[in-house]
């Protein structure tokens, strides 16, 4: 027995759409799958929990004790990626104290935000990074290790810190060269 989802078990979870070669790991938590669907070429490791709208493309990883919670959208774009212990709110509890917090509380002693979070393609978030509601990493952008974001980046940037400050212009041609070249043999070896 393997530690992933067998592709008829994938169809039992009630996910709203899934692609070819997804392996989910039968440790990680799923909360409203018909609210989550996932491109091809898909793996989610151990211990992440999935929750509310999420939406991932192809060619995606997300690595181990990663949550994302969707309850207003999150959505990955092809080649995106999550390195371990990476966390993705699109809602929260105003900590302000203008309310009560805690989802065990009657919504009408909360304040709650929240705004849909974008993971563009090419995008990745490094070990323990969090990324908050309308933090989104667009196309190409990093976010690096034990990071918080609450803006959106500018395409093919790596951001670092707490709050994230832009750091440096990532390799733009190379990685687009490199999708290229793995795809045109993916594509061939399919024929």
């Amino acid at each position: 027995m393997t530690s992933f989802y067998s592709n008829e078990e994938l169809s039992g979870l009630g996910l709203k759409s899934f692609g070819a070669n997804v392996m989910i790991s039968r440790k990680c938590s799923i909360y409203g799958a018909s609210t989550i669907s996932l491109g091809s070429n898909v793996r989610i490791d151990d211990f992440c929990i999935l929750s509310g709208r999420v939406s991932l493309g192809s060619h995606i990883h997300i690595g181990s004790f990663c949550g994302l919670f969707g309850s207003r959208g999150i959505e990955m774009g092809d080649f995106s990626g999550l390195s371990a212990r990476v966390t993705i709110y699109s809602e929260s509890d105003d900590y302000m104290g203008a309310g009560l917090t805690s989802p065990v509380i009657p919504a009408r002693f909360r304040v709650v935000k929240g705004a849909p979070v974008e993971i563009g393609k090419h995008a990745l978030a490094g070990c323990g990074a969090l990324i908050l509601p309308g933090g989104n990493l667009s196309e190409g952008s990093v976010l690096g290790a034990v990071s918080l974001l609450k803006t959106t980046t500018d395409p093919w940037h790596i951001y670092a810190g707490v709050p994230a400050k832009k750091i440096k212009l990532r390799e733009k041609e190379i990685i687009l060269n490199f999708e290229k070249e793995y795809l045109n043999e993916a594509n061939s070896q399919k024929r």
